[in-house]
């Protein structure tokens, strides 16, 4: 599994909570954390 984020103005902290989010969404953060 390939995961990209696009990054705008280095607001990086912003898209990994955007990103966790929608992986605990999908329930691949579950996996992920094994």
């Amino acid at each position: 599994m390939h995961v990209q984020v696009l990054v705008r103005d280095n607001n990086v902290d912003q898209a990994l909570r955007a990103l966790k989010k929608k992986m605990q969404r999908e329930g691949i953060f579950r996996e992920m954390k094994m």
